[in-house]
């Protein structure tokens, strides 16, 4: 292990030069790399002799591949970066982490094909839609250079017009010969480079961009349904499965290893008491060999039995002694054994030794029994003594002894310590001191978020002295602490020693500021190391703490993970240091690229960057360009960095997320579970229960609760420790839901399933499943008046109430809010007069006076405000309610208030919310998010300690000067010269500016806007090294002043952007499945049994038609056999590939040839189409919506080929209608998808590449002819 760890120092200080120069340090480490290599070679070959070859296949590699690297062979030299690898299997903390992503890459290979599929898919699209669109720009008709920052254009009036760049007799026209967007990357020109840009487009990075330049290129019409429908199908609905794959492979494993501790903690105490038992019997039979009347002997081994049996009851009372207990009992066997062997007189003495030892650890028990006793009251401490005198009995007879004046006086000091320790304790544990505490951490809170950049100097003095004074008290606390609950019951709690860890970092803080001994970076860290002190607040917040809870416990798993994704940004940044180290400088004139490979620390920096996503595909042109650009093989760097992206972010990043759900789901399960034991206690009378928000301090003795929660939370991560602690509370747990299943049920039920509520009788039916779904779809009307006027029995308002709950009414309404929302998004914001907007405010009065008569309505039949289930009772009622006020009011005013009316017409934009309370997926989402409070405080916190600790770091430290030369505000005067481009023939004169950054750190309020940016991943690679570069206030930045800082950006991206932020998406995933299971919380079924009886309420009998007459029967026979199956899917596979040999600038003879080749499919296609029509007839033909999907493209094909030579003009409108068949033809694929499961493998597979060969199909021609028709038009230009 050390070994790889100094080869990968090595690596890591290896510095890549260009044009593969080296200096003697490079030289060097090639020198020591020999070394490393005879090491790796003897340990493999050693490995490959005692475990056989194919155990070491892995490490024969590596070492084959480092001992290729005195050849120079670059790419196989890259491959001892995977000697880090090797560092995983010295690590056991890795394998849930691990096997949870081995398991995953049998689905994650399903869903990898799915992907590769729709790359496909849309790359044949784009191949056949948009080849060579994207090099025509605008060029000046007289010089011939072309436009400063080049983009796509149009010869037409559909895309960007070069007339309007012409000024001052510059003349531009629109003509092919640019190499195309992103250094010619990123098009349509052939197969390849169509499927890189689609999988860069599926990433959503610079997907817009390529929108915009195929709309300059051919327009705005209909070319934004291809990526918009390629983002929601391929970054929207497929990526994500990748999260849904991980999360169930991790909660399996995670599961699997907890049942694999439980068991062995099982084991380990079933050895205990057997051999506890087999010393027992040992002793037993000791008795029988001694000696008649040695009353002394007889005495010392019952008494020996019965502390022995006391040891027992002590240890299943308390876990830390197991551990001592196993290893003294082990002896304990060890000893019997050797017994048996020897004479009687040596067992006896052996015997003797054993109960001396066993006295020994008594009293040890008896001591820890002492210090848990000082903590409980006097009448538990009286009840000890007499233990104490009884062991004291036994030892040897020794004479009883007076004693003397300094055990009196210990003894009363003790006593009296004994009362002051219980006196403190009481006062540590009052609601008053917990509060007073409180309310200093947030002072101190308040005095450290205080500063601010120019602040004056009153405030720094006054900050320093409340720093100290808070430091003074905290410690007093810490100490206060200590000595009322003694060391060991004060570092028991978590909690604790939290803050002993801040307290000992804020006085390091103090004396590190006062000797100015270190660098203020450090101190500015420890000094906002006390803001952690914030979170003490969740300590009594149940559902606050079940939430941090759930978070420690997902500590070690994040360890992992981490550890993990660390390994694998060494790997990649060392595997990028060889391959593209010292290669992006591209132009001398300008500044090398900051995301680079030139050394290690921003080669991991660099991959970091990667991993977020962020500019990702910036990196991956420049690497491309570093190896000779997209006409050359250097394409093939693109490799590097997709391998990068998809391991990095779909990947290891989306772990963060699985476990984050299944913790979630942990803490939800105990929060319920919590809940059900508080209902419990309430109705069996037992006791008073902690609710939110309340302390419940008083009348606690003991061990304090957040100990309790501190030693549960421990019993996870150490083993046996704790044991029996979580397993009667777990059991505890376990019998309060169990009795809250039939008593606590009801109690969260919404008041319109009052009605539902009683208990049912034990020999009643249970309900049907869709008996419970059915039952709360009608609101019962309310035993109230309704405005003192209509009575319960009112026959107007049960007519109310019977129209408000009819299935017609509720559509009617739906719809009315769906059309009034679609004439909202059709209004011409730029002319309000017009005559389209005259005929949408019509409609709009309409639409408002049914919703107004709909308000009436529920507001007759349900009540206003004031009693129990009426309307304004419900949230989104007050919604609804709110949009028709505010339509009714716009409506009552005049031109002259236009302010006013444009001011609440803006409101009516929450009309379509109104849609929310009539879907039940749509409230279950808003359910969720209401519940996403206890995330929102956690992550404040964190975003707000964060943002203190930046202004610590970077306040005033974001200015700088235009011209690079000035690092002054004092300098930064007058004017400069630059040259554009870094031509020194085109000078220019600008005017110097001090200016400070758009996203800075002078305040904490900024602060947080500013990271709250870099949690998007938006940008923050720039606001990096604009930090890197600063150096201190007022003063402009120098290049890479301190790179450090980058640690501040990567652990707040992780904790919050990796984390907190899944942590968001995990909780509503969570509680949408527990709204989702609601409705069926009173049924006596389980989710797996309603599943099985769904499903075969669901099933259908497959039906599977065979004609009778023979000659068709023998065609049917033909066309459902295998062997045509397996014919057709070839034919389907080589039109795939002749639609992906199109190219940019193909010689007429390959057109010619590939049109050949579309007719020959074509034709076999149709044949197959005849067949089947022949076979099945068309009525059960049609029934399959496969085959409804064959033949419309079947059809337009031929139709493609008929049109294929008539007159230009009809091929734009033929392009429109192929965009419309696919379109539908994927419509289709989901409203087949029923059937697609019921499918065998081939035809899956048949179908599925069938989709990539037909959708295409017919624009081979007419896009050749529009393509040849615009460059001659461009040549007459």
């Amino acid at each position: 292990m050390l070994t790889i760890f100094a080869n990968c120092v090595a690596l890591a200080v290896y510095t890549p030069y260009p044009n593969s120069d080296s200096n003697d340090t490079n030289a060097q480490l090639e020198q020591i790399e020999i070394i490393f290599m005879v090491i790796f070679t003897l340990e493999c070959f050693m490995k490959i002799i005692a475990y056989g070859l194919v155990s070491g296949v892995l490490d024969f590699v590596m070492q084959g591949n480092g001992a290729e690297s005195g050849f120079d062979v670059k790419a196989l030299r890259a491959f001892r970066v995977l000697r880090p690898l090797r560092l995983v299997s010295g690590v056991p903390s890795l394998q849930v982490v691990l096997n949870s992503i081995v398991k995953a890459m049998v689905p994650l290979l399903n869903i990898a094909l799915l992907v590769v599929f729709v790359i496909i898919i849309y790359a044949i699209i784009g191949l056949e839609l948009f080849s060579g669109e994207l090099h025509f720009t605008c060029y000046n008709n007289e010089t011939g250079s072309r436009m400063e920052r080049p983009h796509p254009c149009d010869n037409g009036t559909a895309g960007f017009n070069c007339s309007q760049l012409n000024s001052e007799g510059k003349f531009f026209v629109c003509r092919d010969g640019w190499e195309g967007p992103n250094y010619g990357i990123t098009n349509f020109d052939n197969f390849g480079l169509a499927m890189l840009t689609v999988f860069q487009c599926i990433t959503m990075e610079g997907w817009t961009d390529m929108m915009y330049y195929i709309a300059d290129a051919m327009g705005n019409s209909w070319q934004w349904i291809f990526f918009v429908s390629m983002i929601i199908l391929g970054a929207f609905f497929v990526m994500n499965l990748i999260l849904g794959v991980l999360s169930g492979e991790f909660s399996k494993e995670r599961e699997k290893a907890q049942a694999r501790g439980d068991f062995m903690k099982l084991r380990k105490k079933q050895q205990i008491e057997e051999d506890l038992r087999g010393y027992l019997e040992w002793i037993t039979a000791a008795e029988d060999i001694e000696m008649e009347g040695d009353e002394k002997k007889e005495s010392d081994v019952l008494e020996c039995v019965c502390g022995f049996a006391r040891v027992a009851i002590l240890v299943r009372a308390s876990n830390p002694s197991s551990v001592c207990l196993f290893a003294l009992a082990r002896e304990f066997s060890k000893e019997r054994e050797k017994a048996k062997a020897r004479g009687d007189f040596r067992k006896l003495r052996e015997k003797q030794q054993i109960e001396e030892d066993l006295r020994g650890y008594l009293e040890w028990i008896t001591h820890a029994e002492d210090l848990d006793l000082e903590e409980k009251d006097d009448k538990k401490e009286s009840e000890a003594k007499p233990v104490e005198v009884d062991n004291d009995k036994g030892d040897d007879n020794d004479e009883a002894q007076q004693p003397s004046w300094w055990q009196k006086k210990k003894k009363g000091f003790d006593r009296i310590n004994r009362r002051a320790r219980r006196a403190c304790r009481k006062a540590v544990k009052s609601q008053a001191f917990y509060w007073l505490i409180i309310v200093l951490v947030f002072l101190n809170t308040a005095v450290l978020a205080s500063e601010h950049y120019h602040q004056p100097d009153w405030l720094s003095q006054f900050q320093d002295y409340t720093n100290l004074f808070f430091v003074v008290l905290f410690t007093c606390e810490m100490l206060l602490k200590m000595y009322s609950l003694g060391f060991q019951g004060y570092f028991v709690s978590l909690f604790n020693r939290f803050d002993c860890f801040v307290v000992i970092s804020s006085i390091t803080e103090v004396v590190l500021t006062s000797t100015e001994i270190m660098p203020p970076l450090g101190v500015s860290v420890l000094r906002c190391v006390r803001l952690l002190r914030v979170f003490k607040v969740t300590k009594y917040w149940r559902s606050l703490s079940n939430l941090v809870a759930s978070l420690l416990n997902s500590i070690q798993s994040i360890a992992s993970l981490l550890l993990l994704l660390f390994l694998f940004i060494i790997i990649f940044a060392l595997l990028g240091m060889q391959v593209f180290g010292g290669r992006f400088n591209f132009n001398p004139t300008e500044d090398k690229p900051r995301h680079n490979f030139d050394n290690f620390v921003q080669a991991m920096l660099t991959v970091f960057q990667i991993l977020t996503g962020e500019d990702w595909n910036v990196v991956m042109y420049d690497g491309i360009r570093a190896y000779g650009g997209v006409a050359t093989p250097g394409i093939i760097a693109c490799v590097y960095f997709i391998i990068l992206f998809i391991c990095g972010n779909y990947i290891l990043l989306n772990v963060f997320l699985a476990i984050a759900v299944d913790n979630l789901a942990d803490a939800d399960a105990l929060g319920d579970a919590e809940e059900e034991e508080g209902k419990e206690g309430e109705e069996g009378g037992e006791g008073e229960r902690i609710e939110d928000g309340k302390m419940g301090v008083e009348g606690e003795e003991g061990i304090e609760e957040e100990e309790k929660t501190a030693l549960n939370h421990i019993a996870l991560r150490d083993g046996d420790t704790g044991s029996h602690t979580k397993v009667h509370l777990e059991e505890e747990r376990e019998d309060g839901e169990k009795y809250g299943d039939y008593e606590g049920d009801e109690m969260g039920e919404e008041e319109e399933e009052d009605g539902d509520g009683e208990d049912r009788p034990q020999g009643m039916r249970p309900r049907r499943t869709s008996q419970l779904s059915t039952a709360n779809k009608t609101k019962p009307l309310p035993p109230y008046s309704s405005f003192f006027i209509f009575s319960h029995t009112n026959r107007f308002r049960v007519f109310c109430h019977w129209i408000c709950n009819h299935s017609l009414f509720s559509n009617v309404i739906l719809v009315c809010i769906l059309i009034s929302s679609g004439m909202l998004a059709a209004e011409d914001p730029l002319r309000s007069d017009s005559q389209r907007n005259f005929i949408l405010n019509n409609f709009d009065i309409f639409f408002t006076s049914v919703f107004t008569v709909e308000i009436f309505l529920k507001v007759v039949a349900y009540g206003f405000i004031l009693h129990k289930g009426a309307f304004l009772r419900s949230a989104f009622n007050g919604l609804d309610l709110l949009v028709v006020a505010v339509s009714l009011i716009s409506f009552s005013f005049k031109d002259g208030a236009i302010s006013v009316v444009k001011i609440l017409r803006v409101l009516r934009v929450l009309r379509p919310l109104r849609a929310i309370n009539r879907a039940k997926g749509l409230k279950c989402v808003i359910v969720a998010i209401k519940t996403i409070g206890n995330i929102m405080l956690v992550t404040c916190l964190l975003e707000f300690m964060f943002a203190v600790i930046g202004v610590q770091l970077f306040k005033g430290k974001f200015f700088r000067c235009n011209d690079r030369s000035k690092a002054l505000e004092s300098e930064c005067r007058g004017q400069y010269i630059m040259y554009h481009d870094g031509d020194i023939t085109k000078p220019m004169v600008e005017k110097r500016v001090w200016e400070k950054n758009a996203f800075h750190f002078d305040n904490v309020a900024k602060a947080m806007l500013t990271l709250f940016t870099v949690s998007t991943f938006e940008g923050w690679p720039g606001l990096l090294y604009v930090s890197i570069d600063s150096n201190t206030e007022d003063i402009g930045p120098v290049h890479n002043y301190r790179p450090m800082v980058a640690v501040y950006y990567i652990i707040y991206i992780i904790i919050i952007a990796f984390f907190m932020v899944n942590i968001f998406v995990g909780f509503v995933i969570v509680t949408f499945q527990n709204e989702g299971e609601q409705e069926y919380k009173n049924c006596c079924l389980d989710k797996n049994q309603r599943n099985c009886i769904e499903f075969a309420l669901k099933a259908k009998p497959v039906r599977r038609y065979i004609p009778k007459n023979r000659f068709q029967y023998k065609i049917w026979w033909f066309v459902t056999s295998q062997p045509f199956e397996y014919a057709i899917f070839v034919l389907i596979m080589l039109n795939t590939v002749s639609l992906a040999m199109k190219f940019r600038g193909e010689p007429e003879a390959y057109t010619h040839a590939l049109d050949i080749l579309n007719l020959i499919f074509t034709a076999v296609f149709a044949l197959e189409f005849v067949l089947k029509i022949m076979a099945f007839r068309f009525k059960f033909y049609f029934l399959d919506p496969w085959n409804i999907f064959d033949f419309s493209v079947v059809l337009g094909s031929i139709l493609d080929i008929a049109y294929s030579r008539l007159e230009y003009y009809f091929g734009d409108a033929w392009n429109v209608f192929d965009f419309i068949i696919v379109l539908g033809s994927f419509i289709d694929i989901v409203y087949s998808e029923v059937n697609y499961q019921g499918m065998s493998p081939m035809n899956k597979i048949l179908h599925e590449v069938e989709v990539g060969t037909y959708l295409t199909t017919q624009n081979n021609r007419n896009l050749e002819v529009k393509r040849e028709k615009t460059n001659s038009s461009s040549m007459t230009k």
